[in-house]
């Protein structure tokens, strides 16, 4: 009885077996993990055509402000830095000489004046008197020739009397425009020289930057041309400028040869003589460009292309120009970004959507499973 009781129970223990065996059997073999595959960064390079120069925040314009006649400084009322207006009195000479000067000059045209009127009262009668036969004609001419005399006198004096006025009013000294003082060459106490500069005004709408450049340089660079200006007070910031003018000879000082560029908006933060970097790019040079190994390269249907690995490792291609072809590289001008992952070898061996592990690119290193291209 017991050998009855426990055969069934035995063969449903085979049957459970079976089943189990004949369940792992049909299922499926597991996903076999992504392969590794050389792959690198996608990074900008280095342009050649874009190049620097140093340079100078300024005004369009700077007149350098001196008296018209020598004398001493007796005072002055702007100095380094101040912002002044057109007519604004910034200097004034010792007037002491000149005060003289235009005194005796009013007095003499006072005296000029006088003998003007008592010639012109005396031809007046020698005329009345010749009409009557009273006078001689020789007495008449000599009236007459007394009163041009007096006439021209009179005319001397009216221009030495405007000449001393002007002296006068030349003692102080003004400014020609709104603008500031950005240089002081003469001090108060100091004989100056007419024409000696004692201040240096900066003024015009707007500002620029101002550049030497080398001769080697400077044929690059042609009025109109496109830059960025980055002040070194504002590190990072691009201000957009255009060529203005360009120098035709070179400065004896430093053989420079000066180029001025109008910035396309002020910024309230810039201040006249600060420095900054003026970036400069070759006409017709060409924008961002990106250097990959030659085997990076794939071709659908006779177009550039290059796989881009996704952050899931998934493999995407990507359509892309080519700007030049190096022994064993190419550069890409556009069709990738920088930050992004690029398949580097094994372009020909992997399909759209595949995952592959991306590991550093090794140069002349094989790609695992592919033929190297």
């Amino acid at each position: 009885m017991k050998d009855t009781i426990a055969r069934p129970s035995y063969r449903l223990v085979l049957l459970a077996v079976c089943a189990a065996l004949s369940a792992c059997g049909a299922r499926e073999p597991a996903e076999p993990p992504p392969r590794p595959a050389p792959a690198v960064e996608v990074r900008p390079d280095a342009d050649p055509a874009v190049w620097t120069a140093p340079g100078v925040i300024a005004a369009p314009e700077s007149t350098p402000l001196s008296f018209r006649q020598a004398g001493l400084i007796l005072r002055r009322h702007a100095g380094l830095g101040d912002a002044v207006r057109a007519g604004q009195v910034l200097a004034e000479l010792d007037p002491g000489p000149w005060r003289q000067n235009l005194e005796s000059a009013q007095a003499r045209h006072q005296a000029a004046r006088e003998a003007l009127d008592v010639a012109e009262r005396q031809w007046r009668r020698d005329q009345a008197q010749g009409r009557e036969g009273l006078i001689a004609q020789a007495q008449a001419e000599q009236t007459r020739a007394q009163l041009a005399r007096a006439r021209a006198e009179f005319e001397q004096s009216r221009q030495a009397l405007a000449h001393a006025r002007d002296q006068m009013a030349y003692t102080r000294l003004a400014a020609g425009h709104d603008g500031v003082i950005v240089a002081e060459q003469a001090w108060t106490g100091q004989n100056v020289a007419a024409g000696q500069p004692v201040y240096t005004l900066a003024w015009g709408d707007g500002l620029e930057a101002v550049v030497d450049l080398p001769e080697r340089r400077v044929a690059e660079i042609e009025p109109g041309q496109a830059a960025e200006v980055e002040p070194v007070a504002r590190p990072g910031a691009r201000l957009a400028a255009r060529v203005r003018e360009v120098a035709r000879a070179a400065d004896p000082a430093n053989l420079g040869f000066r180029v001025k560029l109008r910035l396309d908006s002020v910024d309230p933060a810039l201040r006249l003589g600060m420095t900054a970097t003026v970036r400069f790019r070759a006409p017709g040079a060409a924008g961002a460009r990106y250097t990959l190994p030659a085997t990076a390269l794939f071709h659908r249907e006779d177009r550039p292309a290059v796989w881009v690995v996704g952050a899931d490792g998934a493999l995407a291609l990507r359509p892309v120009e080519v700007a030049a072809y190096g022994a064993d590289t190419v550069t890409i001008s556009a069709g990738i970004e920088p930050g992004q992952v690029v398949l580097a070898q094994g372009a020909h061996t992997v399909s759209e959507g595949q995952r592959v592990q991306a590991v550093p690119y090794q140069p002349h290193a094989a790609a695992p499973g592919g033929d190297g291209r």
